[in-house]
């Protein structure tokens, strides 16, 4: 399966986090508990997600980001993904909550903070059992996206709006 086709010369990619994050380790065993053996088939979803997530990293793009939180050690270890090029916040970015999200980039520049604040509230950790929890515990922080597009978009006219907190656009110019 191909993760991408065509020609690209940005992807931002956040492909699913449920069998590489590392909140999710206890669901490899049956029961939840290693004494009792591994969960095969999350063991084979973890593999197929570990190599979706290459497939992503390594697409034929000049410019590249994943996306996704603190991985597994196993996902890592068994197929070689590195370690995240950064490590971000969403109270780096306008956003006074914790929620540790990892970056692997390729050519391009780590994120810069935008507007760091105070609180630290680990609202996404505490997020009560639910039906929209799953998809409410993966969105992205909109100052995250927009310092993302920021940053490392290009416009049509191939102006590229770099690193630099409160850029200045080409119709700002």
């Amino acid at each position: 399966m191909a993760a991408y086709y065509g020609r690209w010369d940005l992807i931002i990619a956040h492909p699913e986090c449920t069998y590489l994050a590392n909140s999710g380790a206890k669901h490899l065993y049956a029961g939840m508990n290693a004494a009792n053996g591994p969960e095969a088939d999350r063991w084979a979803k973890m593999g197929a997600a570990a190599q979706f997530f290459l497939s992503l990293l390594n697409a034929p793009a000049p410019m590249v980001a994943v996306e996704n939180p603190i991985m597994l050690g196993h996902p890592k270890r068994l197929f070689g993904i590195p370690d995240p090029s950064q490590i971000i916040q969403p109270w780096q970015f306008g956003h006074g909550e914790t929620k540790a999200t990892c970056l692997w980039l390729r050519g391009l520049p780590p994120l810069a903070h935008t507007n760091v604040v105070e609180g630290r509230e680990q609202r996404v950790f505490k997020m009560a059992p639910g039906p929209d929890r799953k998809r409410d515990r993966s969105r992205t922080y909109d100052g995250i996206a927009r310092a993302m597009a920021h940053q490392w978009g290009v416009t049509n006219s191939g102006c590229h709006l770099h690193s630099l907190p409160g850029f200045v656009t080409s119709e700002a110019a």
